[in-house]
């Protein structure tokens, strides 16, 4: 869907063969509903539920590109909903150790032609002994009754609080760190007992991860926190900083990426 994706893709591919990231999690992945399918190979990783992949999915050309540098990852790309008409959209996530994949439905409707379909994404691993759990997903935004985003955590909340292991819970959330009384103190607030990374690394740059009028935020004037990495409370966040901002890399989508080291 951008412009020049081809510079998006190199851009964010030598961003992460240089830094080595434990893990990455992408929103809005899309690929053609008629483009061909892709030849995937053992670093995919499979959910029960999976739609097929096709050659101009985002996250196979990065993962792609990415082996051409010499970096290989394991990856899963998990389908939400129709985009634009034209597009499967779906959400993704790299592991540099062999994961066990899975998507959930944490939306309401389970209808792929309705935007308000979502899954998560979930990849099960072991680093250095150490069970982790990673879900990635992109919420909906807030509304004053238990549908939408209200929805979606508590579904998504369940399903974590099943599992055995420490937690890492990424996206795009919708949701302004700012607002009180909404879908950023739900989330801080649930039994998951969550860290936010921002709010627990020792040192910080930057911060907010929009800082315009964008999609779903078409009346925005100001600078929000939207996307989040929160984590379990065995984890110590050394650092977190804003990526891809026009400061820190170049601006490669309308939100910025967020980076968290820790032990």
């Amino acid at each position: 869907m951008e412009a020049d994706d081809q510079k998006q893709l190199e851009t964010l591919a030598n961003q992460i063969a240089k830094e080595e990231y434990d893990f990455i999690g992408l929103q809005e992945v899309n690929q053609l509903m008629t483009s061909p399918l892709a030849k995937l190979d053992k670093y995919f990783q499979p959910t029960s539920k999976q739609q097929t992949v096709h050659q101009d999915n985002f996250l196979f050309c990065l993962v792609e590109k990415l082996k051409s540098l010499g970096c290989y990852y394991y990856w899963s790309w998990s389908y939400n909903h129709v985009g634009y008409d034209i597009y499967h959209e779906g959400t993704g996530l790299l592991s540099r150790t062999p994961m066990k994949a899975e998507n959930y439905l944490i939306s309401e409707s389970s209808d792929p032609t309705d935007y308000h379909t979502r899954r998560a994404v979930i990849g099960e691993t072991i680093i250095g002994g150490q069970e982790i759990i990673v879900a990635n997903g992109h919420f909906s935004w807030w509304q004053n009754d238990k549908t939408a985003f209200a929805f979606e955590w508590s579904v998504l909340e369940k399903v974590l609080s099943e599992k055995q292991g420490s937690l890492i819970i990424m996206g795009d959330f919708n949701n302004d760190a700012k607002i009180q009384g909404e879908g950023y103190d739900m989330v801080k607030g649930s039994s998951l007992k969550l860290q936010d990374a921002f709010v627990a690394a020792k040192s910080k740059f930057d911060e907010h991860t929009v800082e315009e009028a964008i999609d779903g935020w078409s009346e925005n004037a100001e600078k929000l926190r939207i996307d989040y990495i929160f984590i379990s409370q065995d984890f110590n966040v050394v650092s977190y900083q804003i990526v891809f901002n026009g400061k820190n890399e170049c601006i490669i989508s309308d939100h910025y990426g967020v980076e968290v080291m820790m032990d």
